[in-house]
């Protein structure tokens, strides 16, 4: 399985950004896909992870309302629209799948991109 990341880039405060993942190599459908993100000098945090349908996503709380993941399986593409962006989304921006199931845990996941940097200031 084969993860490509991209869309990151520079956005001024309440600014949005769309990051997208393309994935190859394996059956997409079979999983499940989520978004990490990481600053330097700090763990790997949970963003978002959505499952084959689409129809379920387990978002993180204190990003809800601001950043969405969808997919589209035609395409073998996941998506993170980040709206409202603030400066604490600094990060580097990573997209993983798995085929065990939701997890909030980076260890849990066995695919990873490369991570696309997406830097947020005025």
């Amino acid at each position: 399985v084969q993860l490509q990341a991209s869309g990151g880039g520079l956005a001024q405060p309440g600014g949005s950004l769309r990051l997208a993942c393309v994935v190859s190599g394996r059956a997409f459908g079979s999983l499940i896909m989520a978004w990490f993100r990481q600053v330097p000098g700090k763990e790997r945090e949970f963003v978002a992870a959505i499952n084959w349908g689409g129809t379920n996503a387990l978002d993180t709380d204190s990003l809800k309302g601001r950043f969405t993941i969808s997919r589209d399986n035609a395409k073998r593409t996941v998506y993170l629209q980040m709206n409202s962006l603030k400066l604490e989304d600094t990060a580097l921006y990573y997209c993983a799948g798995n085929e065990r199931g939701y997890s909030h845990y980076p260890e849990e996941y066995p695919y990873w991109g490369k991570g696309t940097q997406v830097t947020v200031s005025s």
